[in-house]
C-alpha cells in the first residue's frame, strides 16, 4: 500500500508527495505540526496542513528571506527573525561576517525542538554563540522594541493561526520603529497566483509606512504554485543601487550578485499587483 499527502493549498487544487514514514505528529498549543520523511523531498515539516520546508528545496526561501536584505544594508549587525523555527534563515544570515548577533523570536518552541531532531541540516547553526533563541510572541515582542535592529526578517507561515497578525499594517509599523534609522526589512508574501490580494494589500500598507518598497519573486516547488514573492521595506538603501561588485561571496545554492537584481524583475501580472 502507497502513503500520500495531500497540501489542499485552494478549494480545487493541491500537491501531492509520496511518503515513506511519518516521524512526528502533535497538536502543539498554537498549531497541528507534522514531521514526514518523502520520497522526493526527503524530511518534511507541516503546520497545520501546509508545507513549511523540506530537506531538497529549503534552500531556496532560506537564501532569498535571508540574502537581499543583508547585501543591501552595508552593515547588518543586529539581525531579528520573527518565526523561522526550522533555523534555515538563521544558518543563512551567519554566513554574513558582519552580522555580530541574531535573535530569533518564534511562538512555538516544538517547531524548534523538532526540527533540531528532524531537520539538522536546516537547524544546525541555532547553537550557535551568535545566535539567541526566544520562544514567545513575535508581535508582541516587535511591539516592544525600538531602533534596535538593522535587519528584521519575518519568516511566517501563511496568514492563518498564529501568523494572522503577522500580516497587518500595525505589525509593519511596529517593524518600523524596532529598526535603526537605516533599518531594513523582508517578509515572505504568499503566491502571485492564488493570494493576489494579499500581497496587493501588504504593498499597499508597507508603501504608507516605508519610503523604499520593493517586491521580488523566486521559486519554491513546494509552495502554493512555486512562485513565492518577498516583501522589502527599506528606510534608506534600495536593492536595486547595490554595486554587484561588492555583493560578498558567500556558499549559496539558489541566490547569486545576479539573481539579486534579476528577482526584482517581476512578471507582467505580479507587476500589475504593485502599481
Amino acid at each position: 500500500m502507497e502513503l500520500w499527502f495531500t497540501e489542499k493549498q485552494t478549494q480545487s487544487f493541491g500537491i501531492t508527495a509520496k511518503i515513506k514514514r511519518t516521524l512526528h505528529t502533535e497538536r502543539t498549543p498554537y498549531q497541528k505540526l507534522d514531521m514526514l520523511e518523502t520520497e522526493e523531498f526527503g524530511n518534511m515539516l507541516l503546520l497545520d496542513g501546509m508545507v513549511m520546508t523540506t530537506e531538497r528545496d529549503e534552500f531556496v526561501y532560506h537564501e532569498m528571506v535571508a540574502h537581499p536584505a543583508l547585501n543591501t544594508h552595508p552593515n547588518p549587525e543586529e539581525v531579528l527573525v520573527v518565526g523561522g523555527g526550522d533555523g534555515g534563515v538563521v544558518r543563512e544570515i551567519l554566513k554574513h561576517d558582519k552580522v555580530k548577533h541574531v535573535t530569533l523570536v518564534d511562538i512555538d518552541g516544538k517547531v524548534i525542538e523538532y526540527s533540531k531532531q528532524y531537520l539538522p541540516s536546516i537547524a544546525g547553526k541555532l547553537e550557535d554563540p551568535r545566535v539567541t533563541v526566544l520562544v514567545d510572541d513575535g508581535f508582541m515582542y516587535i511591539a516592544k522594541a525600538k531602533q534596535q535592529f538593522d535587519v528584521i526578517m519575518v519568516d511566517s507561515t501563511e496568514p492563518v493561526g498564529p501568523a494572522v497578525h503577522l500580516f497587518e499594517k500595525g505589525f509593519y509599523q511596529g517593524i518600523y520603529e524596532a529598526l535603526k534609522p537605516e533599518g531594513i526589512f523582508v517578509a515572505q508574501t504568499d503566491n502571485p497566483w492564488f493570494k493576489a490580494d494579499l500581497i496587493r494589500k501588504v504593498q499597499q500598507d508597507v508603501r504608507e509606512i516605508f519610503p523604499i518598497t520593493r517586491l521580488y519573486v523566486a521559486n519554491i516547488p513546494t509552495y502554493p504554485s512555486g512562485l513565492w514573492t518577498f516583501t522589502m521595506g527599506s528606510k534608506t538603501y534600495d536593492p536595486l543601487q547595490v554595486q554587484k561588485d561588492e555583493i560578498p561571496a558567500i556558499e549559496t545554492k539558489y541566490y547569486t550578485p545576479e539573481l539579486h537584481f534579476a528577482a526584482f524583475a517581476l512578471p507582467k501580472f505580479v507587476l500589475d499587483l504593485v502599481k
